[in-house]
């Protein structure tokens, strides 16, 4: 792994390639499907399939790589992680998924990488699919997108606000399709409750509440044995080299738990940001507020509680972090109507709103048909924005990790949305970006 962003050198095979296949779409207008029993069934033309590496070979891998097998023609042909028994288990697990969904039984395209930037220097891959923890979001999409591919990245989208804003300049330079991994923006339930709210019928927004984990917190594990399978100092990378513990980094994907990395400061944003990625996302998409955010955030008195940061829109619209009773989810409070929103209910008061058919006349949001990946993959062939772009993950981003700023300093904070800056406070400007450690 590299210490500083690759070069800003363009990957001229790739860029051809990109032209090649945007000028294809238009041309004829749709892809070619041409039955080939060596790559599967119903798969694209060779010229026309979309090639992708990942990054970060972890639990969350899995699912993933079995998504863009079962519903997108994309071709997984590389994988890359500091742990050699991943990159041997995502190669097995890879052929495993192409043999059942593809009917692939003797599929050997994966190519494993210990070294990201390597993976990236290879021309066949077009594209990179990254799922490592939040601390390399940012480097390793701005070293994809200046190597000339197009990224995937699972959210949180960044670590720190000033990384985020660094992604967006960069996908702008480059052109680059970035879609983040925030897929409820896929879904049908979220789409029509976030209809409901932008086309009036709550009534005026008086109060979003939103329920997620609790904000990070300094890492305090104990140091284990440190595992010969791992390249240790590249895992932590531009995060300080934190003692070894198989909690944050198990040697294997088989185990009962979700690596608790995320909780930690150095390397995650704390439940806040894990699940508030989701969560204040689906906020900001009903508010209509996806190019902005709050510009104001309050904290509890209580400097050790976990809850109760509020924070207000420009408008007037106040979002508060509470725990409203029902799990991880969003509630939104009108005028008019309420309505309550995550993965395991849709309900309004009254219930037959639920229900309604919008009008002709009513804003209708971006419709993928629920399919998060394809929607990414289909961007990347007409070169146009997918449904949770880099500005979007960036701004959702945002809302949690100043939340967790506030949490940190117990002050009030003044945030410019379009400066990307708080209002006279030096302690919180200090703590929008991070050191790299020099690994």
């Amino acid at each position: 792994m590299k210490n500083s962003y690759l070069a800003k050198t363009k990957n001229d095979k790739t860029k051809s390639r990109r032209s090649f296949i945007k000028n294809s779409a238009l041309a004829l207008g749709a892809f070619t499907i041409v039955p080939r029993h060596v790559l599967g069934k119903g798969f694209v033309a060779p010229n026309d399939k979309i090639q992708i590496g990942f990054i970060g070979l972890g639990k969350q891998s899995r699912g993933l790589a079995s998504r863009f097998v079962e519903n997108t023609n994309a071709q997984i042909i590389a994988g890359c992680d500091v742990w050699t028994t991943k990159n041997a288990w995502f190669k097995s697990h890879v052929e495993q998924v192409y043999a059942k969904h593809r009917n692939v039984s003797n599929y050997e395209g994966v190519e494993t990488f210990t070294d990201y930037g390597e993976m990236l220097r290879n021309n066949k891959v077009d594209a990179v699919v990254i799922a490592t923890p939040d601390h390399w979001h940012a480097k390793q999409t701005i070293d994809a997108m200046q190597a000339g591919k197009d990224v995937f990245c699972e959210k949180p989208l960044s670590h720190t606000l000033k990384e985020g804003a660094d992604m967006v300049s960069t996908a702008k330079k480059t052109g680059s399709i970035v879609q983040t991994g925030s897929m409820q923006r896929s879904w049908k339930n979220f789409r029509k409750a976030c209809e409901l709210v932008q086309n009036g019928y709550l009534g005026e927004i008086r109060q979003v509440l939103v329920n997620v984990g609790d904000p990070s917190r300094p890492y305090d594990l104990k140091a284990e044995a440190l595992p010969t399978e791992v390249d240790w100092n590249n895992w932590c990378g531009p995060a300080p080299l934190l003692a070894y513990n198989h909690r944050i980094a198990p040697a294997n994907n088989d185990v009962d738990f979700w690596p608790n990395w995320r909780y930690y400061k150095e390397i995650g944003g704390g439940i806040l940001c894990d699940w508030g990625a989701h969560m204040f996302d689906i906020a900001q998409w009903a508010l209509g507020k996806d190019h902005t955010g709050p510009v104001k955030y309050i904290p509890p008195k209580d400097r050790n509680a976990v809850r109760g940061l509020k924070m207000y829109y420009d408008n007037g619209t106040e979002m508060i972090h509470q725990d409203f009773g029902r799990g991880w989810g969003v509630r939104f409070i009108g005028s008019e109507a309420n309505m309550d929103i995550s993965r395991d209910y849709f309900e309004t008061t009254p219930k037959k709103l639920r229900k309604i058919e919008l009008k002709e006349s009513d804003k209708k949001l971006y419709k993928v048909n629920q399919d998060h990946y394809q929607d990414w993959i289909d961007a990347i062939k007409t070169r146009t924005q997918p449904i949770c772009d880099i500005e979007i993950g960036h701004r959702s981003a945002s809302v949690c990790n100043i939340a967790n700023i506030a949490y940190q300093l117990g002050e009030e904070l003044d945030w410019d949305p379009v400066k990307e800056r708080f209002n006279g406070n030096s302690k919180a400007n200090k703590l929008r970006q991070t050191k790299y450690r020099n690994y």
